[in-house]
């Protein structure tokens, strides 16, 4: 079974156990995570598609770090003008693992259980 979900601008096909370095999310390491922009779902018989997403479906993840990528240098010239500036960028990520795939929201408690009581 296997899932497309969109975050960060991006989209990503996640497995069940994968792990993965996406745009940096504000949660804190070792929390847990839902993502609710699932835009396809494989279920080894059917493939459904969303349109733009499919109603009821999640992916949980764990946050395993927050963290930054290996720096890039980025160099700026005007030519023929002595113009020219070089910086440096980190892009900061956060590394996730899927812990679970759901077609379907979790179905809340019968009302009539509740009047039985």
């Amino acid at each position: 079974m296997y899932a497309i979900i969109e975050t960060g601008g991006k989209q990503y096909k996640v497995q069940n156990g994968d792990v993965l370095f996406i745009e940096k999310l504000d949660a804190a390491e070792e929390t847990s995570v839902v993502f609710d922009k699932v835009v396809a779902l494989h279920n080894d018989k059917e493939l459904k598609l969303g349109a733009p997403y499919l109603k009821g479906a999640y992916v949980d993840a764990q946050v395993l770090k927050n963290g930054k990528g290996k720096k890039i240098t980025v160099f700026t010239y005007r030519p023929k003008k002595g113009s020219k500036r070089a910086m440096g960028h980190r892009q900061p990520y956060t590394k996730v693992q899927i812990e679970g795939i759901h077609a379907r929201a979790p179905r809340a408690p019968k009302a009539e259980a509740a009047a039985e009581e």
